[in-house]
């Protein structure tokens, strides 16, 4: 099966069930396969080639779900952007990913406009709104196109890159392929138990594995997904209540106010599973949820954009062990091992390794990289003719005696916060390009609601008054709104360990206290 088929296959057996939703707009799975048919011929007709990049910088709306599944019908590689980064954040992505083809609206291209001359193998822009304009292609004019034939692909072919950010440098785009993704969608769905009955509300950036993971499963078992940008969390009780969701996937920093709200009659009525990605759940939120919700099912889940899903916790075991990811999803095994690939005892620290039909192809032009994650598997037979790919994940985890896995610690640097990993260089880069700064460390600190907060240690002239001020205002028109830190530190000068590199360990245990019942 390829990505697409989800779709098609759930149209030709329901056609006049509803697909999508965003706002008051409605898509039937019959109306969404012809609009990704119409839409994937005007990309053949732009010229597009197999395995071409197509850029999708929109909004959470039906126009980005349509543009997804369109491009892998006419053969192409979908590249989810984030709709909150900044323009040179995007910029990078296009330039990287090689992409052809930028789907946006008019505003966003516009603030993209000075910087495109980096991107001379983008050809075609395609815009969805806006007056007609000779430099670039109108969405209706795409959307009327008569479907034709599309090319011939294999499950193995890539599908999609998903950029995600690293401890070091600049975020790297994971490579999966149509296997990939439709083994995650088979996986997802059948320990969720999503069926055609189900209303799935989607909450996550289609460009973060897991928020694309709520198309995937939807389609692929026949459901109703909607499509929601959020402000406040009680927007998100509104909406369960209003479209009787029965399903939501969320990160720690939306389940921790919600559990102190006050769910309506409605919401508790309807829903059927909440599910944690995105960073551990804090335990008082996870028994809150489940005072207030005794009938939900709540699953506690691991992933890897590597690998998209690794492990869930069975909702049975929610309250009895909060604190751990479970154990591997269907389709999926997940090994802890030691610095010599040998399999760990229960108790003992070691390397999460995940293998199976989820891993994914590597990633995009960083053979290093690559090569640094996805390694053979631990304990092959010696006669295999080809060694078979894991991802070794760099986090350490360990079982307990029943088998089930707990997350100890990134080997990495990353910082996880509101769902995002974040990339520490990204932030000092731009603090170092602020006049008056020497030296910059980004990290992360404990925080009770969104998993970390982001400290930014800096080395500058601490008596200059207005210096926090200029950092501020810069961090803020450079960064998207969740890699701002929300508290910086200035030195006259960094720690620095033996090797005369900035001592981050000892930053990082300073900071491990600043959030710690104070979250202001």
């Amino acid at each position: 099966m390829l990505i697409q088929d989800l779709l098609l296959q759930s149209a030709a057996v329901r056609p006049d069930a509803e697909a999508l939703g965003f706002k008051d707009q409605r898509r039937t799975y019959g109306e969404l396969a012809a609009d990704t048919a119409r839409l994937g011929a005007g990309l053949l007709q732009l010229g597009l080639a197999p395995r071409d990049r197509v850029a999708i910088w929109l909004p959470k709306q039906i126009e980005t779900v349509q543009a997804i599944f369109a491009t892998a019908r006419a053969g192409g590689v979908f590249v989810p952007v984030n709709p909150v980064l900044k323009p040179a954040q995007v910029i990078y992505q296009l330039e990287h990913s090689d992409a052809r083809v930028l789907v946006t609206s008019r505003q966003r291209f516009q603030s993209l406009a000075a910087l495109l001359a980096d991107c001379p193998q983008l050809d075609h822009i395609v815009l969805i709104d806006g007056e007609d304009d000779p430099n670039t292609h109108h969405w209706k004019d795409l959307i009327a196109t008569t479907p034709a034939e599309f090319p011939r692909a294999i499950d193995q072919d890539m599908a999609a890159i998903l950029y995600t950010s690293g401890s070091t440098g600049r975020p790297k785009g994971v490579v999966l392929s149509h296997r990939n993704l439709v083994g995650g969608a088979r996986s997802v769905a059948t320990y969720l138990g999503n069926s055609p009955t189900d209303r799935i509300l989607s909450v996550l950036p289609l460009s973060f594995d897991a928020g694309l993971s709520q198309l995937t499963t939807a389609f692929y078992s026949g459901a109703y997904v909607h499509l929601m940008d959020y402000l406040l969390p009680r927007d998100v009780l509104k909406m369960v209540a209003k479209e009787r969701i029965t399903g939501i996937t969320g990160v720690p920093s939306l389940w921790n106010p919600l559990s102190r709200q006050d769910w309506p009659d409605e919401a508790v009525q309807s829903l059927r599973y909440l599910a944690n990605t995105g960073g551990a759940m804090p335990e008082g939120t996870t028994r809150a949820l489940k005072e207030q919700l005794p009938a939900m099912d709540l699953f506690l889940m691991y992933g890897l954009t590597e690998a998209f899903r690794s492990t869930f916790l069975p909702p049975a075991k929610a309250l009895a062990k909060p604190t751990s990811v479970g154990q591997a999803i269907p389709e999926a095994e997940i090994m802890i091992v030691d610095g010599d690939g040998r399999p760990c005892g229960p108790g003992e620290h070691g390397e999460l390794v995940h293998r199976g039909v989820h891993v994914a192809l590597g990633y995009w032009k960083n053979p290093e990289a690559t090569a640094e994650r996805f390694r053979p598997a631990p304990n092959q037979p010696a006669g295999l003719p080809r060694e078979e790919i894991a991802v070794w994940s760099g986090d350490t985890a360990y079982r307990d005696e029943d088998g089930d896995i707990y997350f100890v610690a990134r080997r990495d640097a990353m910082i996880k916060t509101s769902g995002y990993r974040v990339s520490p260089t990204e932030i000092e880069i731009e603090a170092l390009a602020v006049d008056g700064i020497t030296e910059a460390a980004a990290m992360g600190a404990p925080h009770p609601d969104i998993g970390q907060a982001i400290v930014l240690y800096v080395a500058g002239d601490t008596g200059d008054a207005e210096l926090e001020a200029r950092l501020r205002k810069a961090l803020a028109t450079a960064l998207p709104a969740f890699m701002v830190p929300q508290r910086i530190e200035i030195r006259d000068t960094l720690p620095l360990n033996p090797n005369g590199k900035v001592d981050r360990p000892g930053l990082g245990r300073e900071c491990e206290a600043f959030f710690t019942g104070d979250q202001t």
